[in-house]
């Protein structure tokens, strides 16, 4: 694939690039020297909390306030959430903050001990980029794998109305309802998909710790409600949020199998459903086609 040249220079930069990882790492495991539990917590606990509430307060400063006026012009749902409901955005921010400290919290003290079985999880030496890049790939298939079945799990009558009809309250979803959702829905089919690869491959903290920001990140940009330029499109699970029962996955990939994104690939969403590279939101370069008259 590559000359020689061009392998040679690969190979230098990735050397290099892991010294400095490593070296990195290593001056931060000292600091930690024989409190790897502590130092578990603080990479799967504090540094996921921080990016999530980090990211969400941005969010949530355009959602209340409806400033800087040039981001909400990236609104997917155009007439939707202009301002954010300060009633019904309380109520949601208490369920997620009990999610995020009763749910999240011991389950993730639960994968700490299982996967510690396995091996020390902060050992002083990092995984290759290759190895980690290969985890990754892996906790993302193990992902849309557990979470599309069991949500559509949630969606089957007999479970819908009394679990998951709660984080439906939002037709027009916003970033911090990503895990508004009963405490069960939201350890069967948030928490278990993410938590449970690293757990079975007994991955390293670094690679865990950036697994779960990566998992976070995501879903609160699937639910932000903001198609916005140069980052992953969310009119997919967005439209889920409108219609219920279509696009129940991560990536689309086992909705496009069982047949579950058919009425969304005949929308302009669908059209929307691209990486942004340009300043022009797409529900003016893509408008909505004219609503017949009655």
């Amino acid at each position: 694939m590559f000359n020689d040249p061009t392998k040679e220079h690969l190979q230098r930069f990735w050397g290099a690039s892991g010294d400095f990882w490593q070296n990195l790492w290593t001056k931060f495991f000292l600091m930690f020297e024989g409190h790897h539990t502590a130092l578990f917590y603080f990479g799967t606990m504090l540094v996921p909390t921080v990016t999530f509430w980090g990211t969400n307060a941005l969010l949530l400063f355009v959602d209340i306030t409806g400033k800087p006026s040039f981001i909400t012009r990236y609104r997917v749902q155009v007439d939707k959430n202009n301002p954010v409901d300060p009633v019904k955005l309380r109520q949601a921010l208490k369920t997620v903050l009990f999610n995020h400290a009763f749910i999240s919290g011991p389950m993730v003290v639960i994968a700490y001990h299982l996967t510690s079985w396995r091996g020390d999880p902060c050992s002083s030496q990092l995984p290759t980029f290759h190895w980690a890049l290969t985890e990754l790939a892996f906790f993302a298939i193990l992902e849309e794998v557990m979470f599309y079945y069991s949500h559509r799990l949630f969606h089957h009558p007999r479970f819908y109305k009394r679990f998951h009809k709660q984080h439906h309250e939002w037709t027009a979803p916003i970033g911090v309802v990503s895990i508004y959702a009963h405490p069960l829905e939201h350890m069967i089919s948030n928490m278990l998909p993410v938590a449970l690869g690293p757990v079975l491959l007994g991955s390293h903290l670094t690679t865990t710790s950036m697994w779960y920001c990566l998992a976070l990140v995501s879903t609160t940009i699937s639910h932000c409600g903001y198609h916005l330029p140069f980052l992953p499109s969310p009119e997919f699970h967005d439209f889920h949020h409108l219609r219920f029962n279509q696009c129940f996955g991560v990536f689309g990939v086992l909705d496009r199998l069982h047949g579950t994104d058919t009425k969304f690939r005949q929308t302009k969403q669908y059209e929307r459903h691209t990486l942004l590279t340009s300043l022009t939101p797409l529900n003016e370069s893509i408008p909505d086609s004219p609503k017949k008259s009655q």
